[in-house]
């Protein structure tokens, strides 16, 4: 199994904080987004971090780190994250992924079951997310920045859409798992997208098309996006002498 670890933002949202550094280097009860997910490292055969905004800082923490290897993303001011995503596919042979974004903390745990389960392609969605979101922003705001999820039968069968009256059950966490054949294919179909296409969307797209299957399973385990100055203060709440919630 190969993590993909998006890395290349440059979170314009927080503003000065992340002005000369890349998003995951931002502070979160001392201690940068990346550092609480290298601990998930040691899961992987290997690990590709995508890096494009100030590329330098990633590269000197890690360029002494034989288990990860680095790719820039030279185009990262005007694609997203599935560009970042397939620059991988030349390195990549047989193996499974996991695709993490680069601005996320979360429980162990999550990531540990998402690989343990035996399902080709697989999401673990939160179901516990809205006490999380009534912490970072009001609920006008929530609608307009959570995500419809539509799942039937133990599948995802529309995600990334705006939320139109009644708020899901339970949202995208900004980690998936997919098999080579299925990180191949959707390979191919990104040929034929717009390369500002968001992930999400591009996920939902294939779904639709029936380029990919992919199942979930539900978890309450903690989680934060860190996005604004406002998940900044919110994360290092829960987190101030508290990070063990983590593992």
């Amino acid at each position: 199994m190969i993590l993909i670890y998006l890395a290349a933002g440059m979170g314009k949202r927080l503003r000065k904080i992340s002005k000369n550094k890349p998003k995951c280097f931002t502070i979160i009860n001392k201690k940068k987004i990346i550092d609480y997910n290298k601990a998930n490292f040691s899961l992987f055969k290997k690990v590709f971090i995508v890096t494009g905004y100030k590329s330098n800082l990633i590269n000197k923490e890690f360029k002494l780190n034989k288990k990860v290897k680095l790719v820039h993303n030279k185009n990262f001011k005007i694609t997203n994250m599935v560009e970042s995503t397939f620059l991988v596919k030349k390195y990549i042979k047989k193996s499974d992924v996991v695709i993490c974004y680069g601005d996320i903390i979360f429980n162990r745990s999550i990531i540990k079951k998402l690989i343990k389960i035996k399902k080709k392609n697989l999401m673990p969605l939160n179901s516990n997310w809205l006490n999380l979101w009534k912490k970072r922003m009001n609920y006008k705001n929530i609608i307009k920045d959570a995500e419809n999820i539509v799942t039937k039968n133990n599948y995802i069968t529309e995600i990334g859409t705006k939320i139109k009256k009644k708020l899901p059950l339970l949202q995208y966490m900004g980690l998936i798992k997919l098999s080579n054949k299925s990180f191949n294919n959707l390979f191919n179909y990104y040929k034929t997208k717009d390369k500002k296409i968001d992930l999400t969307s591009f996920i939902n797209d294939s779904i639709k098309s029936k380029k990919v299957k992919i199942n979930f399973f539900k978890t309450k385990k903690e989680w934060m996006e860190i996005d604004n100055i406002m998940d900044i203060d919110v994360a290092n709440k829960i987190l101030k002498n508290n990070d063990q919630i983590l593992l």
